[in-house]
């Protein structure tokens, strides 16, 4: 069994003040970190892997980890390496350290833009999500950590409905019955058995519909359109020490602009009313499903912008 320190050797203010740039004291040791580095939803160009070896090797143990934030973390970072480190990240590549604190955390998203199954494109919506909040309310303190996940569809491969926010990808179907030959290729397609057979024509149940869309692409009569396509955006998921699943919002969003413009939303109102150390789920739950939803389809938090994020 590894021997664990009962505490680190370095000051515990300099300890705190190097989490806040991604480096987290290893327990094992008395003095070494391991230093995350951000990526953009996971996806990393070899240059910049290449970077993250070098890196490794020069100023860490040789090693790296993934974690489930999808950063790649730097391990055995002695406590005078840190900044040698991020410098040599910059300068190389562009890299930053970071992903932890009462903030927007590193965004995880699938990879629906190239997967058979993908709705919409991931990797774009994930990188603009990064770019505007990650990025851009990096210096925004907010009652808690606050996780967004991106899925292309109704799979869930990155839990979406367990973040604070999560967005998966829609396509709705409609029948035109006067098409449909009862061939039922249509229900052999759905992955969850939600479409069957009334008087040889297909009829989707639509309170079970998980908007996958492949009844769409399966019909050869056309008699499957799709009605609408869009995102499904989840509040207050969370997973932990204690979980919570996330509900979505009655409307399917249409647009990634409306997407990101919710996710603002969100952001406003975790400032705004969130309690100090309060999980978002928390936050929800306590100002009630409806009122949330009621404020987050209206613009009266973005018209507060300004006072909200300049609030102590």
């Amino acid at each position: 069994m590894n021997q664990t320190s009962n505490r680190p050797s370095i000051p515990q203010n300099e300890v705190t003040r190097v989490k806040g740039l991604g480096f987290l004291w290893d327990k094992r040791t008395p003095d070494t970190f391991n230093g995350r580095v951000i990526t953009r939803n996971g996806k990393i160009t070899a240059k910049e892997c290449a970077v993250v070896a070098e890196a490794a090797q020069r100023f860490g143990s040789g090693e790296v980890t993934l974690t489930t934030r999808l950063t790649m973390e730097i391990q055995g970072v002695p406590f005078e390496n840190i900044e040698p480190l991020r410098e040599f990240l910059r300068q190389e590549a562009g890299l930053e350290t970071g992903g932890t604190g009462a903030k927007v955390r590193p965004v995880v998203s699938c990879k629906g833009t190239t997967c058979q199954y993908g709705l919409i494109d991931t990797y774009a919506l994930s990188q603009e999500i990064h770019r505007r909040f990650y990025e851009g309310y990096q210096d925004v303190k907010l009652p808690h950590k606050f996780k967004i996940a991106v899925g292309g569809c109704p799979n869930n491969c990155v839990k979406p409905d367990l973040n604070d926010v999560g967005i998966v990808g829609q396509r709705v179907p409609a029948i035109r019955s006067e098409q449909c030959r009862g061939c039922k290729l249509c229900a052999t397609e759905c992955p969850i058995h939600v479409i069957s057979m009334v008087d040889n024509k297909a009829v989707i149940d639509a309170s079970q519909c998980n908007h996958c869309g492949r009844c769409i692409k399966k019909c050869p009569f056309q008699a499957i359109e799709e009605q609408s396509a869009g995102y499904k955006v989840y509040l207050g998921g969370r997973w932990g020490k204690r979980t919570a699943m996330g509900q979505p919002l009655d409307t399917i969003v249409t647009s990634q602009e409306q997407v990101l413009e919710l996710i603002e939303k969100c952001l406003l109102l975790f400032r705004a009313y969130g309690q100090p150390k309060e999980r978002f789920a928390d936050t929800v739950a306590r100002l009630g499903f409806q009122q949330v939803q009621d404020m987050l389809l209206s613009d009266e938090l973005l018209h507060r912008k300004e006072e909200i994020l300049s609030q102590q």
